[in-house]
């Protein structure tokens, strides 16, 4: 897909990259796709409510967190754009959710319902196979994203994590980025000093690399 940061993700696009998609089917998705512009701060779900929407995003960033027994927020998802965001638990039982969704940055939002993803599902062949790529995909989301809290130190999953979504911290709070992480804030200000400090020290090193400076002629 395009990189140009500017340049809006399109789900025809993505699904087709998944699988190719019938002519019948792509405009059954161009004719019901909803296109919605959403504001900073917008929720777009909260516990108690149904997810009835599947969120591909377009542009911006969004989160899903939910409230632990002593009021704490914790992130359990960003999704940025050519991203599906749903309240998993929610969206495939269609039972009340247990969690918020969160607009991040001003977004671009295209939708389709949990009854026009099975209208697709029954219909096409090829629907079918997206729905059962999407339930493995966010299957295997919900298992890395345990073995992640549980295995891996608070500098790897902080790198992990500017590795999937290199702007993060323009787009959304210290606090929120701690919590995605399972660790403090104060936890997470010390392994950005630490990373900080190694990248300055890398970058002094390959400046005073010998092998960056010409060879003298014998």
């Amino acid at each position: 897909m395009r990189n140009n940061k500017n340049v809006e993700a399109d789900l025809l696009e993505t699904l087709g990259f998944i699988v190719p998609l019938p002519q019948p089917l792509q405009e059954r998705v161009k004719k019901e796709a909803l296109i919605q512009e959403f504001s900073k701060k917008q929720v777009l779900l909260r516990p108690g409510e149904t997810s009835r929407r599947l969120y591909f995003i377009r542009q911006g960033f969004l989160r899903a967190y939910f409230i632990d027994n002593s009021g704490k927020e914790c992130t359990t998802w960003f999704m940025g754009k050519g991203d599906l965001m749903i309240s998993v638990y929610s969206f495939f039982t269609q039972k009340p959710a247990h969690e918020y969704i969160e607009v991040l940055q001003d977004s671009k939002l295209q939708s389709l319902t949990w009854n026009e993803l099975n209208a697709y599902y029954a219909d096409f062949p090829q629907g079918n196979l997206l729905g059962r790529i999407f339930t493995e995909k966010y299957y295997i989301l919900s298992e890395e994203r345990a073995i992640f809290l549980r295995t891996q130190t608070p500098e790897l999953r902080y790198r992990q994590l500017m590795e999937r979504h290199p702007e993060i911290e323009q787009q959304t709070t210290l606090t929120n980025i701690a919590s995605y992480l399972g660790i403090s804030r104060e936890t997470l200000s010390r392994v950005r000093s630490r990373q900080a400090k190694l990248c300055f020290q890398s970058q002094n090193q390959s400046n005073t690399n010998p092998d960056f400076f010409p060879t003298k002629a014998l």
